[in-house]
């Protein structure tokens, strides 16, 4: 199952996508047919009450709603729903999964980003990585999905991509231990952090943020897959479930990096249990896995895999993770748009 949100005339819709991939099921429209056949109230007040508004509103209400979704998708596939609920994927565009999530943190989770980055630095690897996962809150509210990604003129200052994944939670909780924190997360989608270092690098000397090399753009998509999709993928572990899963990234159609999600040092479960502590989270949050080894010109230029390369207006960057799909965006400076 693909979960969408996709731009409509009347605004953002969620939706699911085809098992071809081809289409888009308009999940208000679809599910107000499903409670037709059952004798329910049919406005979109009411459907939405009953299995939720957005992408926000079907994950609170997933144990109800993803079985009917899946049984929709059935539908389609076998051409018995009717075609006002179906699109062209072609006909529409497709916005992040969660166009406004309840708020995002981004972890640190990959020991050889890590080292790779302070080794740049000049800075040796800080013993406090194994002690504890840590995150970054990042702006909830300047998330993008596939295509441009609007720049200003200092975020051009180095530039730079950041291959990631982010799980989405499913279930309020606090103070999590890692079983329930694992048990929390409702499904992953591939993640971007995009980063302006020259900024980043500038606001870091005070030992805060970081705040305006970030805050600019944060892309989220193409579509959100729920964890039980994964199937062979997930490796239940003591320490919480690993995700096998290849990751890559492409800038203008040349391969740049490539790894595997499965060598997070700290898991999902882990960096989630952490960030419950003390605080409830909710359906909705988004937290990223951080960079994985290779995943920015930051750390291939610091290996000398690339030499002094940052992003430029007009270059396309696809970032792309096993079963959870290509995300493409382009560069644009702002002033153009």
């Amino acid at each position: 199952m693909r979960l969408v949100t996709f731009q409509a005339e009347s605004g953002p819709r969620h939706g699911v996508l085809s098992e071809d991939g081809e289409r888009v099921i308009d999940l208000l429209a679809a599910l107000r047919q499903h409670e037709a056949r059952a004798g329910r109230a049919t406005d979109e007040q009411s459907v939405g009450r009953r299995y939720g508004h957005d992408m926000i509103g079907l994950i609170e209400r997933a144990d109800e709603a993803l079985p009917i979704v899946r049984a929709l998708l059935a539908q389609e596939a076998g051409g018995e729903l009717p075609g006002e609920a179906v699109r062209a994927l072609s006909t529409v565009r497709l916005l992040a999964p969660i166009p406004r999530p309840v708020s995002m943190r981004d972890g640190y989770a990959f020991r050889q980003h890590v080292e790779a980055a302070r080794r740049n630095r000049g800075l040796p690897m800080i013993p406090e990585f194994d002690q504890f996962p840590v995150f970054y809150y990042t702006n909830h509210l300047s998330v993008v999905g596939p295509g441009p990604v609007p720049v200003l003129p200092r975020h051009l200052d180095r530039l730079d991509f950041e291959l990631e994944a982010a799980v989405v939670i499913g279930r309020r909780g606090r103070n999590l231990d890692v079983a329930a924190a694992d048990a929390a997360i409702f499904g992953l989608m591939v993640m971007n952090d995009w980063s302006a270092r020259g900024l980043q690098m500038e606001e870091m000397k005070l030992n805060l943020g970081p705040a305006k090399g970030k805050d600019f753009a944060t892309s989220l998509g193409p579509y959100l897959v729920p964890r039980e999709d994964l199937g062979p993928a997930l490796r239940v572990t003591p320490r919480g479930t690993q995700f096998a899963l290849g990751m890559r990234c492409e800038v203008n159609g040349t391969e740049v990096s490539r790894g595997r999600l499965d060598e997070m040092s700290w898991t999902f479960a882990e960096i989630i249990a952490r960030a419950s502590y003390g605080t409830t989270l909710y359906p909705g949050e988004v937290i990223g896995s951080g960079t994985v080894g290779t995943g920015c010109f930051l750390e291939l230029n610091g290996a000398r895999v690339d030499q002094g390369r940052w992003l430029q207006p007009g270059d396309r960057v696809v970032c792309e993770i096993e079963h959870l799909g290509r995300l493409e965006n382009v560069v644009v400076l702002e002033e153009a748009v």
